[in-house]
């Protein structure tokens, strides 16, 4: 009765089946997966926000697993049915196991989007402080294209704080690195916690750290008066850099939080 009152009310959200067209892997453990919608209708989004992903554990049960959008869109145009999202791989995880199987041009049932972690359409801010580790970095990816219409039309600045064990592990960060090399309002700060690239490295640079993004918050100076920060990824590190963050006078509203557990 449990199993089947959970299929009950999962099922009561709208589903739309998403077939897979491409997978890369971007680091070791984590793949970027590309699907587009099999019944080929749109999937308005706004960048920041996330699908879900229902199948069944072995038993029957219901589940789902909550995947952040990787590509933006422009919300004014007609929306495509593309959904593109970063999974990571977990030994033993049934999600895993799932995403492992699943052969180009199969389908898997999603609803959505979700979610409200996204830019404002009222933000007066003079700079964003986008903080993320892991798969929570993701969301950043998607709102590229937002923020380079930001920097162009209200001036803003935009700093990107990606945190990582070692630099295989930096997801999409040669693209955040090209991003930044292209627009001088944005500056991409990787913040490395085991393992510090080589001096013949690409991803070598003058703004790599050694430590945890957490620790890289004082030399940007935040502003009270005029940042809004953005903490995505890692629980313990959402909520450290929460703490950090009012340290210096943020306040609360302008702190707008995701965290990301792994998807087993």
């Amino acid at each position: 009765m449990a199993a089947a009152a959970a299929r009950a009310s999962d099922l009561a959200i709208p589903h739309f089946p998403l077939k897979l067209v491409a997978r890369r892997m971007i680091a070791p453990s984590v793949a970027h997966l590309s699907f587009v919608r099999d019944d080929g209708a749109p999937l308005p989004c706004i960048p920041g926000q996330f699908v879900q992903i229902h199948f069944e554990y072995a038993d029957g049960t219901a589940a789902r697993r909550s995947y952040s959008i990787a590509i933006g869109r422009d919300t004014d145009a007609a929306a495509d049915g593309r959904v593109e999202f970063a999974v990571s791989y977990v030994p033993g995880g049934a999600a895993t196991a799932l995403f492992e199987a699943l052969e180009l041009g199969a389908t898997i049932n999603a609803s959505g989007p979700f979610g409200r972690f996204c830019l404002y359409p009222n933000d007066a801010n003079r700079r964003y402080l986008l903080i993320g580790t892991g798969t929570g970095i993701t969301p950043y990816r998607a709102m590229l294209a937002q923020l380079s219409r930001q920097m162009t039309e209200r001036g803003i600045q935009v700093v990107l704080l990606q945190g990582a064990r070692t630099p295989a592990e930096l997801l999409y960060g040669d693209e955040f690195r090209a991003f930044a090399e292209t627009h001088p309002g944005f500056r991409y700060i990787p913040c490395l916690s085991r393992e510090l690239p080589g001096a013949d490295s690409p991803h070598a640079h003058p703004d790599v750290r050694h430590g945890y993004v957490q620790s890289a918050l004082a030399e940007l100076s935040p502003d009270p008066a005029g940042d809004i920060a953005y903490l995505c990824g890692n629980p313990d590190m959402v909520d450290a850099s929460f703490e950090a963050l009012k340290t210096f006078g943020l306040p609360v509203p302008m702190i707008r939080r995701e965290k990301y557990v792994s998807n087993k």
